[in-house]
């Protein structure tokens, strides 16, 4: 018998995530605060809960997307959290970037009622979740991250079980770190050739799948040849969020960061200059007002995916 799923957090990544659940052959029980995207996946075959205690009362194993530290705790325990849903031994698949101390909170509601928990980060953007192109990162009870790793292929292309309960998150923050450089920097190489009068749609067709390039490059250097951010792959919210974790973890672990940390100053230029909305790629476009370049609008050009 096909399992039924659970999906609280329908946001920028759970709702790209769904679509391709529902394509792996699992039935899909989905909960947003927001009933448009809910209305929106019903249409593709998604069933709608009511609140989070009636998504994990409907499904078998429950994953959860969710944007900040506030919601996660709310989900977990609020007044309709998960754990007010009596599924003992039910797996909990915790896909969001937190502070690892945060989720072993969570955890701990889950272990007072006898849920199975397992930390799953992933690494990548909207762009790379509608192309099931994630990479998942579970850490937690190997028994349990095994009898769900097929649910888990369901929207990510590469799974890995990387040890106990954190070190998916662990995992995650050095991914994070590689995602925020690689961007930046394939925005100083997209304005610089630029600049060096290079056509930037030729910059990024000859650097993609060779030894420079990254994945960062090739999606979102994509965008910057375009000219065009509009396409939301993960605007500035997430990158912004996950560097105080990752800022704080580095603390405890008195490892220092300085590559990325000047990385990161190009993402506050892009904000300070009204990009905040936009996707994570319009660095480039800070960089070509830092260099003091600017496109003709009729470059513009639609985004492909």
């Amino acid at each position: 018998m096909t399992r039924k799923i659970g999906f609280i957090g329908l946001g920028v990544l759970g709702s790209a995530m769904v679509p391709n659940i529902i394509d792996s052959g699992f039935e899909v029980i989905g909960y947003d605060i927001r009933p448009k995207i809910m209305e929106e996946l019903e249409i593709l075959g998604m069933q709608i809960a009511k609140s989070p205690c009636d998504a994990a009362m409907l499904s078998d194993v429950l994953i959860t997307c969710l944007p900040t530290v506030d919601v996660l705790l709310d989900v977990f325990g609020g007044d309709d959290g998960i754990d007010k849903a009596n599924k003992i031994g039910q797996v909990i698949i915790e896909t969001s970037t937190f502070p690892v101390e945060d989720k072993e909170q969570a955890k701990s509601l889950m272990d007072a009622v006898d849920k199975k928990m397992l930390d799953c980060p992933v690494s990548g953007n909207r762009i790379l979740a509608v192309k099931k192109q994630l990479t998942a990162f579970g850490s937690g009870d190997e028994a349990t991250y095994n009898d769900v790793q097929k649910i888990i292929q369901g929207f990510a292309r590469r799974t890995f079980y990387v040890g106990p309960f954190g070190n998916g998150m662990k995992m995650k923050f050095c991914a994070n770190i590689l995602n925020l450089v690689h961007n930046s920097v394939a925005a100083e190489v997209m304005v610089l050739g630029m600049k060096s009068g290079l056509d930037p749609e030729l910059i990024h067709d000859v650097i993609s799948g060779s030894g420079s390039s990254s994945s960062m490059f090739e999606t979102r250097g994509a965008m910057m040849a375009n000219n065009n951010y509009e396409h939301e792959g993960m605007n500035f919210s997430v990158p912004i969020k996950d560097s105080r974790f990752i800022s704080d973890h580095a603390h405890k672990m008195q490892v220092p960061t300085p590559i990325y940390h000047v990385a990161l100053q190009s993402y506050y230029a892009a904000i300070a200059q009204g990009h905040f909305d936009e996707d994570a790629a319009a660095v480039c476009a800070a960089m070509e007002r830092a260099a003091n370049i600017e496109r003709p609008k009729e470059e513009k050009k639609t985004n492909e995916f």
